[in-house]
């Protein structure tokens, strides 16, 4: 009998995910470690979507960013302007672009800030004279794509459009994830893996030796060095690169002994 996978993010997400893992028999649980919160719109913000025409590619770094920058896209542009190269970081991302109708560019050999740096579209922009790159993100995070746009002379600009919390009540729900058959959990991102490593507290040292898929390198070298012991690195953090990687590597009756709480 294989263990249970604890997945992570965002009950919508979640509920999606566990759809897809359990066609292929895994069993799944949800807990998600953030809790999105939209930020209030300030007068700056409103004013960047309004001079969204002045800039000529916009970055969008998650789904999550997708979908509120889409909404207020909605409230001040009743067609959206054209002549912006729509550039996601992920497969999930830029799907949720396309099904706005907006054309959008990913890249195909990874899903971080390195690989969408990357793609052959910003050879032309990086040469454009004032090249202006609004980043829809959460708060925070994603400074390599600003730092290589600013150093070839360019201007970026943030929407900060959703922030990341500990939702309240996990860590009694990590230990009844641990109870039922828990023995692997899927992070997606570093600040999940923190909420999840503070959270567990003093079941920690139990809970590490879970199986740990993560999305990136990056991510993994954060995990080991909160003493991590099982760590598979995902080919990024969509839906396609999480099922390629619990796929080839399932857990395991021994996983199973290993992470009992």
């Amino acid at each position: 009998m294989s263990g249970r996978l604890l997945l992570t993010r965002a009950d919508q997400d979640n509920q999606r995910l566990a759809e897809k893992l359990a066609a292929e028999g895994v069993d799944t649980l949800g807990v998600p470690l953030l809790c999105i919160e939209p930020c209030e719109e300030t007068a700056m913000q409103r004013q960047r979507m309004l001079d969204l025409d002045r800039y000529q590619a916009v970055v969008v770094v998650s789904p999550v960013a997708a979908r509120f920058g889409l909404e207020r896209l909605d409230r001040y542009w009743p067609q959206a302007p054209v002549g912006i190269e729509w550039l996601a970081v992920g497969a999930t991302t830029a799907g949720v672009l396309s099904d706005y109708g907006l054309p959008v560019r990913r890249p195909h050999d990874g899903q971080d800030s390195e690989a969408l740096m990357r793609l052959p579209v910003w050879q032309e922009l990086l040469d454009t004279p004032r090249l202006r790159v609004l980043i829809w993100r959460g708060e925070g995070g994603r400074e390599h794509i600003a730092e290589q746009v600013r150093s070839a002379g360019g201007e970026v600009d943030y929407l900060e459009l959703y922030r990341r919390t500990q939702p309240a009540g996990l860590a009694q729900a990590l230990h009844a994830a641990a109870g039922s058959g828990v023995t692997g959990i899927l992070i997606s991102s570093a600040q999940a893996l923190e909420h999840w490593h503070d959270a567990a507290a003093p079941r920690w040292d139990s809970q590490r030796h879970w199986r740990c898929w993560v999305p990136s390198e990056r991510v993994a070298k954060r995990a080991a060095e909160l003493g991590c012991t099982d760590i598979v690195v995902c080919d990024g953090a969509d839906d396609a690169a999480v099922l390629a990687a619990v796929a080839s590597h399932p857990l395991t009756q021994q996983g199973e002994q290993r992470g009992t709480d």
